[in-house]
C-alpha cells in the first residue's frame, strides 16, 4: 500500500487551507498553482500564489519544497535522517519607484515572524522601459524545516501570512503615492 510522503501530506493540508481562504472565507484569490517534480535532481516543489481581495497590487506565494535526500531518507527509512520540507514565502509587487524602504520592510517581517526567517529583497526593472516600472520581490525562507508535526500550525501560519501581506501592502501603497 502507498504511504504518502511528508511532502504530500503537508502539501494537501496546506492546499486545502489556502483554498478555504479563497472559496469559503473569500479573503484571497488564488492566481496560480504549481506542482513540480524535477527529474534532474529528483526534488519536489509546490507553490500557491494569491492576492488579497482588497489589495491586488501585492502577490504572495507559499513554496513548499523537498529534496531527494529527504524523500529517500523517508521512503527508505534511513537511520539518522530527519526528513522534512523547506518553506519559503515570496511577495511580489510592481512599483513606480526604486526607493523601497528595505529596513522598514525587514523590521515588519522580523516583527511578525520573529527571527525564524532569512529575508532577501530584490528590485529589478527592464532597462529602457518607459515609464520605468520596478518589480519588487521579498523572499522569506524559514530556518525550521517542517514535517507532519507542524500540520496543526498551518492555520496560524496562514493568519501570519495574511498579516504580512496587509503590512507590506500598506508600505507599498505609501511608496506609490
Amino acid at each position: 500500500m502507498f504511504d504518502p510522503t511528508i511532502f504530500e501530506n503537508i502539501k494537501v493540508a496546506l492546499e486545502n487551507r489556502v483554498y478555504d481562504l479563497d472559496t469559503l472565507e473569500r479573503k484571497i484569490l488564488i492566481t496560480n498553482r504549481t506542482d513540480q517534480m524535477d527529474f534532474a535532481i529528483l526534488s519536489r516543489r509546490f507553490g500557491l500564489e494569491f492576492i488579497l481581495l482588497d489589495n491586488v497590487d501585492l502577490r504572495a506565494e507559499i513554496v513548499l519544497s523537498t529534496s531527494l535526500r529527504d524523500l529517500a531518507g523517508e521512503i527508505l527509512e534511513m537511520k539518522g535522517e530527519e526528513p522534512g520540507c523547506s518553506l519559503t514565502l515570496r511577495f511580489v509587487s510592481t512599483v513606480q519607484s526604486d526607493a523601497v524602504p528595505y529596513r522598514e520592510i525587514g523590521q515588519v517581517l522580523h516583527t511578525i515572524w520573529e527571527q525564524e526567517i532569512d529575508v532577501t529583497q530584490t528590485v529589478s526593472s527592464v532597462l529602457g522601459e518607459e515609464p520605468a516600472e520596478f518589480t519588487y520581490t521579498i523572499e522569506a525562507a524559514f530556518h525550521t524545516r517542517i514535517d507532519e508535526e507542524h500540520m496543526q500550525e498551518i492555520g496560524n501560519f496562514l493568519v501570519h501570512v495574511l498579516r504580512t501581506m496587509e503590512a507590506l501592502g500598506r508600505i507599498i501603497e505609501a511608496i506609490q503615492e
